[in-house]
């Protein structure tokens, strides 16, 4: 019987409780052999998951490196800003990498982390968990199979959703750019990589507008005064955006994980309330050090002249994906599990069910968080990089696309790739 792989966590965070996670379940194939987090909280409640002895329980991952190896593999699932100096440091010392989306926030980083997985090598899959999904695989067999004939062109949505904007790219770990990475980079280096890998080509060329249009002191409402927190403030019930209506209403309906277990690990009204009063989850969202866009659209040639518009938006119902995909004999139609087939000659709907709603699968981006994990621990079993959707060397061009996007958005040209 094959031996399960083993793992070390960096940041025992939502990202890296989700692969972590993955052991539990399927202890046959991989076990988690240390964690490194600097929150002691959080570091001992995946410690504890996992029965960690305290010689595998760090609060850093420098203090990992200073053993000698003693895993297969690393999952870096720390902030963005802190990606690639572990990537690189692991890498040197013989690790596989799993290194969550994106690579890193700058292209000078992506370059040397996919060069340095190459020079000692070793195995990088990026958390480009879309590829994973039944409903990608479904998809792309129908396009390869020409299902729509020709693919012309392709118009893909991703509705961030009000409270997930607020959450994360307003009050929370990706707000700032400087901090963090900028948004499209952060939330939808994913989506990029995944309309490549649906198109099978090389894009060419760029152009992209966008801007921080909301979230902003500017449109702060004259009712809310000077309160700095929800807490505190009297506009708060009529707000969309109330910290307080967010994050109460979730733990009244009984809910415990995320977007809460940013705030507290232990999700109750006496602990979320601490952590909007003192936390920055509590904080007003026209009042935060924000600068990344709340929308932002991304237009894309590709070598046989496809073209492909992205749109992303903070002001929408947080809901799946949407993509439309128009081809010379039929359109296709996909909702991230759902696909419907119009085809010209019959001018009939044709509808596919790549999962059923409520299944396992689809838990974790779809089912790609199951379906990364899954292709990772059997890539690092193997050695055959084969089971991996995708290249290291697919992975930055998706990012390279999107520091070409952010370029064009900030100098307002066409961006030739």
């Amino acid at each position: 019987m094959t031996q399960p792989i083993s793992l070390i966590i960096l940041g025992a965070g939502n990202r890296g409780r989700v692969y972590a996670d993955y052991a539990l379940r399927n202890p046959q194939a991989a076990q988690v052999a240390a964690v490194a987090e600097p929150r002691p909280e959080y570091r001992q409640a995946l410690a504890q998951a996992h029965d960690l002895d305290e010689t595998r329980i760090f609060s850093s991952w420098q203090a990992v490196t200073e053993r000698d190896k003693f895993a297969d593999a690393v999952v870096i699932a720390t902030p963005d800003a802190q990606h690639a100096e572990p990537a690189l440091a692991f890498a040197a010392k013989g690790y596989h990498l799993l290194l969550e989306k994106p690579i890193a926030p700058t292209q000078k980083e992506c370059l040397e982390v996919v060069a340095a997985a190459k020079r000692y090598g070793v195995l990088l899959a990026v958390g480009h968990v879309l590829r994973y999904t039944p409903y990608t695989q479904t998809l792309k067999r129908l396009l390869d199979e020409n299902a729509i004939g020709e693919l012309i062109s392709v118009q893909h949505l991703e509705p961030v959703g009000y409270w997930h904007q607020a959450h994360s790219y307003v009050r929370g770990n990706w707000r700032n750019s400087p901090q963090s990475s900028p948004m499209l980079l952060a939330k939808s280096c994913h989506d990029i990589d995944w309309l490549c890998h649906v198109l099978g080509e090389t894009c060419t060329a760029v152009s992209s507008f966008g801007s921080l249009s909301h979230f902003k002191k500017a449109n702060k409402p004259a009712a809310a005064g000077d309160a700095l927190r929800c807490l505190d403030c009297a506009y708060e019930p009529d707000c969309p955006y109330s910290a307080k209506r967010i994050y109460l209403d979730m733990v009244a309906r009984g809910e415990t994980g995320m977007p809460l277990t940013a705030l507290t690990l232990e999700p109750n009204p006496t602990t979320v309330t601490e952590a909007l009063q003192t936390g920055p989850y509590g904080r007003c969202v026209y009042e935060c050090d924000n600068d990344v866009v709340d929308h932002q659209v991304v237009n894309m040639l590709f070598e046989s002249e496809k073209t492909v518009s992205f749109t992303m938006t903070g002001f929408s119902e947080l809901r799946p994906r949407q993509t439309l995909l128009f081809g010379t004999h039929g359109e296709l139609r996909g909702d991230g599990e759902t696909l419907e087939i119009y085809t010209f000659l019959d001018e009939q709907t044709r509808r596919i069910e790549t999962a059923k709603r409520g299944d396992s699968e689809l838990q974790g981006h779809g089912g790609g968080d199951e379906g990364l994990m899954q292709a990772f621990v059997k890539a690092v079993a193997t050695g055959n990089s084969e089971h991996l959707s995708g290249t290291p060397q697919e992975a930055l061009q998706a990012h390279l696309i999107v520091f070409a996007a952010e370029r064009s958005r900030l100098t307002q040209q066409t961006i030739q790739l």
